[in-house]
């Protein structure tokens, strides 16, 4: 079987509300489209809440596309502040070949400098079926993946050890 590696990059976006720090998430459209079985309507896989991130566009650095895919993701301007880590797992493609890829991630960390959640083009939308703030402290219970809970506790104790923030 061929193997393949991916490269992406993504943040957690923090913005004070009411006293409180959020996360920017994204719950994305999660239609199967491997070209069996019933039409995509009826195959949608279960609800995915997730940080924005995406792949790195050829001759990008990560933090650029991080920013990038922030900006189409949720709509929001950010600041960087610093990188988080990365993530690396493997995974079989549902599609093609289905091929295994060995995929990384790097995630880092953002302040909200403007914009609107959830103003996103319409292409996007194909994507991201909506976009919302959810408090930082509860953030690593909330997320679906393992490995993006682990970053947002990360943001957790840099948040705790930079009260200036």
């Amino acid at each position: 079987m061929q193997s393949v590696r991916e490269f992406s990059a993504g943040g957690v976006v923090l913005r004070r509300m009411r006293g409180r720090w959020h996360v920017a998430a994204i719950e994305p459209n999660m239609i199967n489209h491997d070209g069996d079985g019933p039409p995509p309507a009826t195959r949608e896989k279960p609800r995915v809440l997730a940080l924005p991130k995406g792949a790195i566009d050829k001759g990008e650095k990560a933090e650029e596309a991080a920013e990038r895919e922030i900006h189409e993701e949720t709509g929001l301007e950010v600041d960087r502040v610093r990188k988080l880590s990365d993530i690396k797992y493997i995974y079989t493609r549902s599609w093609g070949g289905r091929e295994r890829v060995f995929k990384v991630v790097s995630f880092y960390l953002f302040r909200y400098r403007g914009g609107r959640l959830g103003e996103i083009s319409e292409e996007m939308r194909i994507e991201v079926r909506r976009c919302l703030w959810i408090p930082l402290e509860q953030a690593h219970k909330m997320l679906t993946y393992k490995g993006e809970r682990e970053v947002v506790q990360l943001a957790q104790q840099f948040v705790r050890a930079h009260r200036d923030l």
